[in-house]
C-alpha cells in the first residue's frame, strides 16, 4: 500500500513523528499521520494551516507499507457520536494514545474527518514492523494559489 504524507521540506526525508498533538495523539505520543491520497492529504494540510503557512517550503512523501504488516481499523462506525468535533479530541486522541501504547500493529486506518468515506493512516514508530515501512519517494509540492489566497 502506497500512502502520502505532506510536510516541510526540511522534514521530508525521514519518516519523523513529532509529538505534537492532534486528532488521534496527545502531546508527547509520537505518530505519523498519512493519507490514502495526495488529494486528501493536501486537504489534511490546508485545514491544519493558515494562509500564511502554506507558502513556506514543502514536500510531499510516498511512503511504501508493506502488504504482509498488520492493519488496524477504526470505522467511523466504531466511533461515538460528534466524534470529529472539537471538543471530542480527547476521545479520539485516547484512541490513538491507546493504539501506540498497545504496539498492536504498525499502521491504524482511521477515518477522515473532511473527507467520509477516506481514510488517514497512522504510523506507529515504536511498533517492530515500523522498520519495514519506507519512503521511497520525496517530491516538491506546492499549494495552488487559488487555496493559498482563499484563506
Amino acid at each position: 500500500m502506497i500512502v502520502y504524507r505532506i510536510t516541510l521540506a526540511i522534514h521530508s526525508m525521514k519518516l519523523l513523528a513529532s509529538g505534537y498533538p492532534a486528532r488521534w495523539n496527545s502531546k508527547d505520543v509520537k505518530m505519523i499521520y498519512t493519507a490514502q491520497s495526495r488529494a486528501l492529504t493536501c486537504l489534511e494540510s490546508v485545514v491544519h494551516r493558515n494562509s500564511k503557512g502554506l507558502h513556506m517550503n514543502f514536500n510531499v512523501m510516498q511512503i511504501v507499507v508493506p502488504e504482509e504488516i498488520v492493519l488496524q481499523k477504526i470505522k467511523e462506525t466504531d466511533l461515538i457520536k460528534g466524534w470529529k468535533e472539537f471538543d471530542k479530541m480527547p476521545y479520539t486522541q485516547s484512541l490513538g494514545d491507546q493504539w501506540v501504547r498497545e504496539l498492536k500493529s504498525a499502521i491504524l486506518q482511521v477515518p477522515s474527518t473532511i473527507v467520509s468515506g477516506d481514510s488517514n493512516y497512522l504510523l506507529n514508530p515504536w511498533h517492530k514492523d515500523f522498520q519495514k515501512i519506507k519512503l521511497i519517494r520525496t517530491d516538491p509540492f506546492e499549494f495552488d494559489d487559488r487555496i493559498k489566497g482563499s484563506l
